[in-house]
């Protein structure tokens, strides 16, 4: 008899519901060691990540209460928020 190995799926809280996801639904903010903000898609990047839900609400309420700069510990450029809002546009 093989018995399957149940393959586990990490998972993340978006940081707008402040809900637990699978981390491939969400979008991954990630500062780099040497302090560089940027979004990766990969989910690969070296650096401290923040996961945030596909969608513009999760998106304005976790800007609004200033929670990717309490996880990231980094002060985040307006660039960095635009960016993001014009790739959930593109979903």
């Amino acid at each position: 008899m093989i018995i399957m190995k149940v393959k586990k799926i990490p998972m993340r809280m978006c940081l707008g519901c402040q809900e637990m996801k699978p981390k491939k639904e969400l979008i991954r903010v990630v500062r780099s060691p040497e302090g560089e903000i940027s979004i990766d898609m990969t989910g690969k990047k070296a650096g401290r990540g923040a996961y945030i839900c596909k969608n513009k609400e999760c998106l304005e309420k976790a800007i609004k209460a200033k929670r990717f700069e309490k996880a990231l510990e980094v002060k985040i450029s307006e660039e960095i928020y635009k960016k993001l809002r014009e790739d959930l546009s593109n979903e």
